[in-house]
């Protein structure tokens, strides 16, 4: 029973893990929770009144979720800083209180002056945000001068009781995100096995829901890494250590995503498309006869990728066990061509897959500091143990060189700076005709509208998901205020829980959080004495021109339009994606080591930024059908050459070490085509009127024996890149149709 006990919290675990990255979300919620309560709990022991209490609610939540950094030293300095910014931000709106002429005008160049100062980094964009909204709650407790003192009171309370819960209730190091994080990756891999696994098995009537969770899973493995990717520097002991989680996840998440397609091509009549994997909604293969059902390689393949998930959930701090061990070792022995089961070469390929796989883990569990499990090695799993020594010892740390940043209004943070000030003007003059108590609903809206969005399209989104939550949180709030009456602590619990649920959707879903900001309003109107069914529809009506004039100055004062947008950010992907492929080639052909990894991160980070930016084209509502397949189709294919690159990479990142790959000089001739139309097509996207082409021909592999006759025919390892090449070389022609760009015919 207790070996049961710890198997099921062992999976309880993993599926919070799963769900919730790093303990993330949970974090924030718990933190800015905990710091409300415990101001509410100083201030009460001091007999602070109802208003008072909110003040202090929304102070320490603004010290709370403002503060981003991830080193504590730079959270305390800022946290530090934000007091006497909170503390300017309330002397100024009780003493302009009654100048409303004054207080509107001065309102507007906070609001410049926050949002500008996001230039400034994590620490700029905190101090912007603490005095926003403490002006902001300054004007919702109606601030005055007689009572400044005691506002200031309560905001050095709030500001002491946040740094108490971030610094020792609930504290959070960037070496304990990271292992979380690493706990996380762990899960989602077994997650994504056990889909792989599904798909093996599913039938007709099942496949096609089969293939979705697998391409859910692979996209949400991919997200994790990403997310490692950016605590590695503060979470890591050294540079070096950083590098080699870095690989050891790249090479999991690689072969994770190569199993699937390969698992995909065994079980289709025909050669999988790669797209097939990165595409939404796109249907299933037909069905072959390569994997009967009853046949004894699919049951050995079925039991071994059971095996596989085993060995990616037993936890790093563990041995392996003998058992698991005889399991690894089975997995391991796939990498030899003799232990291969008598199979089609398709099968066999997911065979060697699964070897792949389980090197990946095991690499991946030597990184992490392991406990040694080698007693019971065989000579396929010594050597994949020497080749990880070896491909360790010959990671370096490298410097990384920035950007120079854009000046004048061609800079993100004076552009966004500029047209929040003008639509908040908007909302200012629009919001005193609705109402002259609470016409700052409005401004908040159209601040809000514009936090972590760059073209009109992304704000006309974030409007309509912002309008939608209210009116859905109007009628909550209807509800919760009824059932608290006049019971002030029972109203502050409500409260709490809607801030806890409001910071652990809001990565999820915009809607979600406006939703649980609107009910909480709902019951701090209650507390106030101020509630009523025509302010919570005048909070609909604030929020709908708040969203109005964010869009009208988004649209109207230099505008960054969504295509505009798209395109930039598009030609930044190909851009990233040429210099991974050329990396890569030229290393694979013999050329000097260069840093992959890193450009294969900027590709990844490139095309995630796309893919964002793509939403307001994706989305549900948009009535371009067309123009949406086109955005999904384009970002599935750009995906489709991000994971050859990427695997391109992870292959040339072996070289030095590994005794079965060698350079071959007539790979280089082979890139040269993906590279002049990855080219071609980058031109044409930054300009319509360029006179570019498309190139097509021969295979890759054609063309590599073209190079030199008579030349030795490459061996399996060079295989799988030219295999890589093709599929690159076939998903970026297949972009120059989406983005009319022509396609020469192939040269005879």
């Amino acid at each position: 029973m207790r070996t049961a006990g710890g198997s099921v919290r062992a999976r309880l675990r993993g599926l919070v893990a799963a769900s919730d990255p790093g303990l993330l979300r949970l974090a924030a919620g718990l933190r800015t929770v905990g710091s409300i309560a415990l101001t509410l709990a100083v201030l009460s022991a001091f007999g602070a009144g109802v208003q008072l209490l909110v003040a202090g609610a929304i102070a320490a939540m603004v010290s709370t979720f403002a503060i981003r950094e991830k080193q504590r030293s730079q959270q305390a300095v800022t946290l530090a800083l934000g007091l006497p910014v909170a503390l300017a931000s309330v002397s100024l709106a009780a003493v302009l209180h009654s100048r409303v002429v004054g207080g509107d005008l001065f309102f507007v160049v906070l609001i410049f002056c926050a949002v500008y100062a996001r230039r400034f980094g994590d620490r700029g964009t905190a101090l912007g945000l603490i005095g926003f909204q403490v002006y902001f709650m300054s004007l919702f407790v109606g601030a005055t001068v007689s009572t400044l003192p005691t506002l200031w009171g309560v905001v050095a309370v709030a500001a002491a009781c946040s740094a108490v819960v971030r610094f020792a209730l609930v504290p959070e190091t960037p070496a304990g995100i990271l292992e979380r994080l690493r706990e996380a990756f762990r899960a989602r891999l077994a997650q994504l096995v056990t889909a792989q696994l599904a798909l093996l098995d599913a039938g007709p009537d099942e496949s096609d829901k089969a293939l979705d969770d697998v391409r859910d899973g692979t996209s949400r493995l991919h997200e994790t890494a990403m997310m490692i990717q950016g605590r590695l520097e503060e979470g890591t002991a050294d540079a070096a250590m950083a590098r080699l989680v870095q690989r050891r996840v790249a090479d999991a998440e690689i072969a994770a995503e190569r199993l699937g397609l390969l698992l995909l091509n065994a079980r289709s009549a025909e050669r999988a498309d790669t797209l097939t994997l990165h595409l939404p909604g796109a249907p299933v293969p037909p069905a072959g006869n390569r994997l009967p059902a009853g046949d004894e390689a699919t049951a050995t393949l079925s039991r071994d990728l059971e095996a596989l998930r085993l060995l990616v959930l037993r936890p790093v701090s563990q041995g392996t066990g003998a058992g698991l061990a005889q399991l690894r070792n089975r997995l391991l022995g796939y990498r030899d061509e003799e232990n291969l089961p008598k199979a089609s070469s398709a099968v066999q390929d997911v065979f060697r897959g699964i070897g792949e796989a389980a090197r990946a883990v095991l690499g991946l569990r030597i990184a992490l500091g392991a406990a040694p499990d080698d007693a019971d090695d065989t000579p396929s799993t010594a050597r994949s143990r020497e080749e990880l020594d070896a491909e360790d010892a010959a990671i370096d740390a490298s410097e990384e060189s920035a950007e120079e940043p854009k000046e004048g209004l061609e800079r993100p943070t004076t552009r966004a700076a500029v047209q929040v000030a003008v639509g908040s003007s908007l909302a200012i003059v629009g919001g005193e005709f609705l109402s002259s108590q609470r016409w700052y609903w409005a401004v908040l809206t159209c601040w809000i509208v514009f936090i972590n969005t760059a073209s009109t399209g992304e704000i006309l989104v974030k409007g309509y998901r912002r309008l939608l939550g209210t009116v859905l949180g109007v009628v909550a709030g209807l509800l919760l205020a009824g059932l608290v009456g006049h019971h002030t602590w029972t109203a502050f619990v409500l409260v709490l829980l809607c801030v806890f649920a409001m910071f652990y959707t809001a990565p999820l879903s915009y809607t979600l959080m406006s939703f649980f900001v609107t009910a909480a309003l709902g019951v701090l109107y209650t507390l106030l004495h101020t509630y009523s069914l025509s302010v919570l529809v005048l909070r609909v009506e604030e929020t709908a021109l708040g969203a109005a004039c964010g869009i009208i100055a988004a649209a109207f004062v230099l505008p960054v339009h969504t295509d505009r947008r798209t395109n930039d950010l598009l030609v930044t992907v190909l851009d990233r994606l040429a210099d991974v492929t050329e990396a890569a080639v030229d290393q694979l052909s013999g050329g000097d080591p260069a840093e992959l990894l890193d450009k294969a991160r900027d590709l990844d980070q490139a095309l995630a930024d796309l893919r964002a930016a793509t939403q307001p084209l994706t989305h549900p509502v948009t009535p371009m059908r067309a123009r949406r397949d086109t955005a999904r189709y384009l970002v599935a294919l750009l995906e489709t050459c991000a994971y050859h690159a990427r695997s391109l990479a992870a292959m040339a990142e072996l070289l030095p070490t590994h005794p079965s790959i060698a350079a071959d000089p007539r790979l280089r001739r082979a890139g040269r085509r993906i590279l002049r139309n990855i080219g071609s097509i980058a031109a044409r996207v930054a300009d319509d009127s360029a006179a570019v082409e498309v190139e097509t021909g021969a295979s890759i592999a054609a063309l590599l024996e073209n190079e030199l006759p008579g030349a030795s025919r490459y061996g399996r390892i060079t295989d799988r890149v030219l295999r890589h090449l093709q599929r690159l070389d076939e998903a970026v022609v297949g972009l120059a149709r989406p983005l009319k760009v022509p396609v020469a015919a192939p040269k005879r």
